[in-house]
C-alpha cells in the first residue's frame, strides 16, 4: 500500500487520535516557546527571564494561558462588532489546520493499526500547507479595519503588503524544490531526499524560503505591522483578554508551521542525515525526534533574530521584498528549469552542474562589483517628502473624526432631542391623571 491508501484506511478512532494530537500541538509548542523565547532573550540581553513561575520558570506561560480567559473584555465603542469578534478566529483557526498535512514520520503501529505519522496526504499537500499559513492575513486585516482606531487600520494595511510581497517569494522558493521532486506532496518530497538534503543542493531557494518565512508571519526584524514605536501595539491595539490571546496563538502556531514546512521542503524531513531510508535510525518512532530536533533549530532562529537585529524600515523591507528576493527567486527557478532539462537530455552529473553554476554565479558576483556607484547629487534644499525615507507632506491635515464616529455622534444627538419630548408627555400623562 502506498502512503496515501494507508492514511486513507485509519479507522475512524485513529483518524480522531490524530486530529486532537495535530490541534493540541500548536498551542502546547506556543506555551513552550513563549518560555523558551523569553529566557534566551534574556540570557542574550545579560538578565534573568521568567524565574517565579513553577520550577525555573517554566509555567509563566501556562499562568499567561490561564489568566488570559477572565481578563475584561475593553471593546472600542466604535468597532464594528461582528468583524471586531470574527477576526481573531479567522486568524488562529487556519494556522493550526496547516500541520495536518506535514509529515512528522514514517510507518508506525498504534495501539496494533498499521498507519503513518501524518494527519492527510493529498497530492497537492504543499499548496495546502502554504494556504493555511497565508489565509490569517485576513484576520489581521480585518481586525485593523473593524477597531475603528487609526493604528490598527495601519498596522493591518501594511501586514497586507507584508504577505503579498513575501508570499511571492515563497512561493518561488518552493516552486525549485517542486521542480526537483516533481511532486506536490510533501511525503515525496522528503523520500525525495534520501539521496541528498534541498538545503544544499537548492541553497538559494532555501535562504530565499528562510527570508520569507520570517516576513511572512511578523516576526523581528520584520514585526512592521505591531511596531510599537509607529504603531502603538499595530494590529491588535484595542484588542484585550481572549482575543488578544488568540492573535498570539496564530503568530507562534505560524512560526511551527513555516519551521516544519521548511524542515519538510529541505532538511529532509523526519529522515536522519546520511544513512538510507532502511536504517534502524529511521524505522519506528525514532525519525519523530529528529524532525523536532530539525524544526526546534529553525524556531531557535526566529528568536536569535529578534535578539539580535533592530527593525527594518518599512520601505527597506519592501525593497527587500521586491527587488531583491522575488527576481533573485525568479532568476533561480529558470536556473533549475534549464538544469533539469539538461538533466533529462544529457549525461551531466549533480557535480559538473554544481561547479558550472558556481562559476556563473563568481562571474555574476564580480561583475556587480565592477558596476560603477550611483552618484548621489549634493542638495543643500531639505525635501518636503521623500528623501529616502516616507515623510508626511507638511501641508498633512488629520480629519478630526471618522465617518463611524460622526454616525455614533448623531444618534446620541437624536436620542438626547427624544428624551425632553418623552419627558414632556410624561408629565402631561400627568397631569390628566391629576384632574
Amino acid at each position: 500500500m502506498t502512503r496515501a491508501e494507508l492514511i486513507a484506511d485509519d479507522p475512524l478512532w485513529l483518524i480522531l487520535l490524530k486530529a486532537v494530537v495535530i490541534l493540541l500541538l500548536g498551542p502546547i509548542l506556543t506555551i513552550f516557546l513563549i518560555v523558551w523565547e523569553r529566557k534566551a532573550v534574556g540570557r542574550m540581553q545579560n538578565r534573568p527571564g521568567p524565574n517565579r513561575v513553577g520550577p525555573g520558570g517554566y509555567l509563566q506561560s501556562l499562568a499567561d494561558a490561564l489568566k488570559l480567559p477572565f481578563k475584561e473584555q475593553v471593546i472600542p465603542e466604535t468597532a464594528d462588532r461582528k468583524v471586531y469578534f470574527l477576526a481573531p478566529v479567522i486568524a488562529a483557526v487556519p494556522a493550526l489546520i496547516g500541520l495536518a498535512a506535514i509529515p512528522f514520520g514514517p510507518e508506525v503501529t498504534i495501539f496494533g493499526e498499521r498507519t503513518a505519522l501524518q494527519l492527510i496526504e493529498l497530492p497537492v499537500s504543499v499548496l495546502l500547507v502554504l494556504a493555511g499559513a497565508s489565509i490569517g492575513v485576513y484576520g489581521i486585516v480585518l481586525a485593523g479595519w473593524s477597531s475603528g482606531s487609526p493604528y490598527p487600520l495601519l498596522g493591518g494595511l501594511r501586514s497586507a503588503a507584508q504577505v503579498i510581497s513575501y508570499e511571492i517569494a515563497m512561493g518561488l522558493a518552493i516552486v525549485s524544490v517542486v521542480l526537483y521532486a516533481q511532486s506536490l506532496a510533501t511525503s515525496a518530497i522528503v523520500d525525495a531526499q534520501q539521496s541528498g538534503w534541498y538545503f544544499y543542493l537548492l541553497f538559494p531557494s532555501f535562504l530565499i524560503y528562510l527570508i520569507s518565512m520570517v516576513g511572512e508571519t511578523n516576526r523581528a526584524p520584520f514585526d512592521l505591522p505591531e511596531a510599537e514605536s509607529e504603531l502603538v501595539g499595530g494590529f491588535h491595539t484595542e484588542y484585550s483578554s481572549m482575543k488578544f490571546a488568540m492573535f498570539f496563538l496564530a503568530e507562534y502556531v505560524n512560526m511551527v508551521i513555516v519551521s516544519a514546512f521548511a524542515t519538510t521542503l529541505f532538511l529532509g524531513g523526519y529522515l536522519f542525515p546520511f544513512v538510507g531510508a532502511d536504517s534502524p535510525l529511521n524505522q519506528g518512532w525514532l525519525p519523530v525526534l529528529w524532525f523536532f530536533a530539525k524544526m526546534f533549530v529553525l524556531l531557535f532562529g526566529f528568536i536569535w533574530l529578534r535578539g539580535t537585529l533592530p527593525r527594518f524600515r518599512y520601505d527597506q523591507f519592501m525593497k527587500l521584498g521586491w527587488k531583491v528576493l522575488v527576481p533573485a527567486a525568479l532568476v533561480w527557478v529558470v536556473m533549475i528549469a534549464a538544469i533539469r532539462a539538461i538533466r533529462n537530455d544529457g549525461n551531466v552529473s549533480t557535480g559538473q552542474i554544481l561547479v558550472i553554476g558556481g562559476i556563473v554565479i563568481v562571474v555574476i558576483v564580480l561583475l556587480s562589483l565592477l558596476l560603477p556607484e550611483k552618484k548621489v547629487p549634493d542638495e543643500d534644499s531639505v525635501p518636503v517628502t521623500g528623501g529616502g525615507y516616507p515623510v508626511p507632506p507638511l501641508n498633512l491635515k488629520v480629519p478630526e473624526t471618522t465617518p463611524r464616529r460622526k454616525a455614533l455622534q448623531a444618534k446620541a444627538k437624536a436620542a438626547r432631542k427624544q428624551e425632553p419630548a418623552a419627558l414632556a408627555s410624561t408629565k402631561e400623562g400627568s397631569n390628566h391623571g391629576d384632574v
